[in-house]
């Protein structure tokens, strides 16, 4: 059973930083990634990091986020510097099966920046 855990969200002032997890099981994966979704918006990329290392940022949070990943432990990462009140959105972590190419998804944590 594939299953795709996330954690790390929370409330966090303007400026602040936050770390974002996602525990990734059951099938092996190449692209790892981060989308968002704020109310009333559609879910957006936010970035994505292949089996290699190789990494791809939406313009809106370069130099700000970085994604990594752990293949041992089947974990990817978002760290979260600068953190502005429009990044507040519910995170969700997403995983390609190497196998069958389908697209996996968690079941999101939400992050608010707010002061």
């Amino acid at each position: 059973q594939v299953q795709l855990v996330e954690s790390g969200g929370g409330l966090v002032q303007p400026g602040g930083s936050l770390r974002l997890s996602c525990a990734a099981s059951g099938t092996s994966f190449t692209d790892m990634a981060w989308y968002r979704q704020a109310p009333g918006k559609q879910r957006e990329l936010v970035a994505s990091v292949t089996v290699g290392g190789g990494t791809n940022y939406a313009d809106f949070v370069k130099d700000r986020f970085t994604i990594s990943r752990d293949n041992a432990k089947g974990t990817v990462y978002l760290q979260m510097n600068s953190l502005k009140p429009e990044d507040t959105a519910v995170y969700y972590c997403n995983a390609k099966s190497r196998w069958t190419r389908r697209d996996y998804w968690g079941q999101g944590t939400q992050v608010t920046v707010s002061s």
